[in-house]
């Protein structure tokens, strides 16, 4: 029972750490009480099959986690209207066995090699564990702990040196040395060493908070200019009238929002995620002709030195003898497609600049492992209005330049803005400020969209970009490069945000250098095993 109970305690830590409802301090220590069950079940009990209780306890820990943080994605509705279960637990039920693994592999390595070896295990294994969820098909980085922090962007401004990985070096560290402290505590009961572990472990912790403070206080990056930008937000409802309405009506709907909230001289008008849909009738290869994209530009030779960035839905045809990308689905005898969620700069008397977006969202945009999944899941993927299929991407990220002014933009479309590394590269593009365009109205009145829009303000510091963010239903946002929201809408109006955007030319380390720490845990991860192997071998041979 007293397992049990610490293994709730974790839970309970985790989940009331999380933004944007909790208090991230208890991060400090949510694992403490989880890696104290693994060590009790280890050393002092007599069960029969131990590692199969650690294993059974930490998943507990962690499903009740997921389901607390991400439960709001049961929000989001099959396409007949129905609330999906399988939208919540495919996510809930693999990301709490990819969270138990780690676990379970540090708790082997532990056994093998002793607490000490063991606790830099753990730290190198979840380090590894997070890099690697931002990277591979099933990527779901959500509960990456250096995120806990996004609702108090003043205690974390040197993420423009470590990034939101260098958060949780930080958050795994003190929770590593807590425990440590507990179990000298426990074998000695030395007061001075509990007062000399306790004092270390708060400085941990406050020392990087007041190296924050001070750079909050101290930003003077002067900005190269500033450009003045209107961010749409229609109210469409993503299940029902985006496809009940006809293209042309919603962005005639689209543009009216514009022109009635046109008050003086706009550089940049931004509209949401597909905020065209074109359903088909966006061609790749026929921008220059297409209505849909000619109508902004008649929009825009009414108002002379602006430019339009928005959301499409857009495609490429293909035909027999062809060669087919990956993602390529058949439409007719002889005749294949490949989707895009797209991102355009229109411009008048100038080709449309297009950006695919490049970070798909597992079972919606993509079907990860197709190869291997869809035999076993068939289309139980869920399915928000997109495809079962897998839209093409792009392998570069791009920065949109303004023929008018300095301004060079990063179209980030949407569940793109949760990755760090990811997004420097549009910096490294050139990219003076971030333009996110998204569409959150999928899971309704939840933490969902707040999350999303929380994260992208450590987007904001690590590449001190200035952040314009445009949301269908909202919340559209302007974060400047602190990563303060400075003016924000409220979700679910139908509405436009006017912002001044500062634009910065400089490189942040983070920029520069990206996921430091993921890759010196990585190599530690490697230098571990690899010394594991040595012993067990001088073990062998010593016999």
């Amino acid at each position: 029972m007293k397992y049990v109970l610490l293994t709730l305690i974790s839970a309970m830590l985790l989940s009331v750490s999380w933004p944007t409802y909790g208090v991230p301090f208890f991060i400090f220590f949510a694992l403490v009480p989880l890696l104290m069950m693994e060590h009790g079940v280890s050393k002092f009990s007599d069960y029969k099959r131990k590692s199969w209780i650690v294993f059974g306890l930490s998943y507990l820990c962690f499903i009740i986690w997921n389901i607390v943080t991400t439960g709001w994605l049961y929000g989001s509705k099959n396409p007949d209207g129905s609330h999906s279960l399988m939208a919540v637990l495919f996510p809930v039920l693999v990301n709490s066995l990819l969270y138990s693994l780690v676990f379970q592999c540090y708790h082997w390595y532990k056994n093998a090699q002793g607490t000490y070896w063991g606790l830099a295990f753990f730290i190198a294994i979840w380090m590894s564990f997070e890099k690697f969820h931002l990277n591979w098909e099933l990527t779901w980085p959500w509960l990456n702990l250096g995120n806990v922090f996004s609702e108090y962007p003043k205690l974390v401004q040197w993420y423009d040196t470590l990034g939101a990985t260098g958060g949780s070096f930080w958050i795994l560290l003190i929770n590593v040395f807590l425990f440590y402290t507990v179990r000298t505590w426990e074998a000695g009961r030395k007061r001075k060493d509990l007062i000399k572990n306790t004092s270390i472990a708060a400085l941990l912790i406050i020392l990087p908070m007041i190296i924050s403070l001070i750079k909050y206080n101290n930003f003077d990056e002067k900005p190269i200019g500033q450009v003045n930008v209107l961010l749409l937000q229609p109210e469409l409802d993503p299940y029902n009238e985006k496809y009940l309405k006809d293209s042309l009506t919603i962005e005639n709907d689209l543009l009216t929002l514009a022109e009635k909230n046109s008050k003086g001289k706009i550089d940049y008008y931004i509209a949401p995620e597909t905020a065209i849909p074109g359903r088909g009738s966006i061609s790749e290869t026929g921008f220059e002709k297409s209505f849909l994209l000619n109508n902004v530009k008649d929009f825009l030779s009414k108002h002379p030195g602006s430019v339009f960035a928005t959301g499409i839905s857009s495609h490429r045809y293909y035909f027999s003898g062809e060669n087919l990308p990956q993602g390529a689905y058949q439409i007719n005898s002889g005749v294949w497609v490949e989707s895009y969620n797209s991102a355009v700069q229109i411009v008048p008397n100038q080709k449309v600049q297009v950006y695919h977006k490049g970070k798909l969202v597992p079972g919606v945009e993509i079907f990860p492992y197709m190869n291997v999944l869809k035999p076993i899941l068939g289309d139980a993927m869920l399915n928000l209005g997109g495809t079962v299929a897998s839209l093409g991407t792009d392998k570069e990220r791009v920065a949109f330049a303004n023929p008018y002014n300095k301004g060079k933009i990063a179209p980030i479309i949407c569940y793109e803005s949760i990755y760090g590394e990811f997004v420097t590269d549009y910096v490294k593009k050139g990219a003076n400020f971030l333009a996110i365009m998204t569409n959150d109205s999928w899971w309704g009145v939840t933490e969902g969209h707040k999350q999303l829009l929380s994260y992208a303000k450590l987007r904001a510091i690590e590449t001190r970009r200035e952040i314009a963010r445009s949301a269908n239903s909202g919340i559209s946002a302007h974060i400047d490069a602190k990563g303060e929201v400075l003016e924000d809408t409220f979700y679910g109006d139908q509405t436009a945000l006017f912002a001044k955007i500062n634009l910065y030319d400089q490189q942040t380390f983070y920029t520069r250098t990206g996921d430091f720490l993921s890759r010196v845990s990585i190599f530690a991860l490697g230098f571990l095993l690899f010394y594991f192997l040595i012993k067990r071998f001088q073990r062998k041979m010593a016999k």
